[in-house]
């Protein structure tokens, strides 16, 4: 059974950082897409930052110059570097895998950041 655990999330203050961190049992780790996606209250699930097998790199326009995601296949640990953190930033937030090719994703189980004063 794949497992996903996330961790790093918690109360921030504006300006603050905080890096989130994914554990996951996917095998081969390297071959899959991993992405982090954040889910605001009432809102929808949106992308916050994705990173390729290749290591190519892709961010949301909100977040960009102030997040970085990077990966470590021999941990088969996804990262999220956030900086310049503000209330709007606040949400759940979601590490998420798939493979090229086939129509089975991975979702982590979430952990809340909460940007806050």
């Amino acid at each position: 059974q794949v497992q996903f655990v996330e961790s790093g999330g918690g109360l921030v203050h504006p300006g603050g950082s905080l890096s989130l961190s994914c554990a996951a049992s996917i095998l081969p780790f390297r071959i899959y897409a991993l992405a982090w996606y954040r889910q605001a209250p009432g809102k929808q699930r949106v992308l916050v930052a994705g990173i390729g097998s290749g290591g190519s790199t892709n961010y949301a326009d909100s977040v960009k110059g102030r997040v970085t995601i990077s990966r470590d296949n021999a941990k088969n640990t996804v990262y999220l570097q956030m900086n310049s953190l503000k209330p709007e930033d606040t949400a759940v937030y979601y590490c998420y895998a798939d493979l090229q090719g086939s129509p089975v994703v991975y979702w982590g189980q979430g952990t809340q950041v909460t940007v806050s004063s």
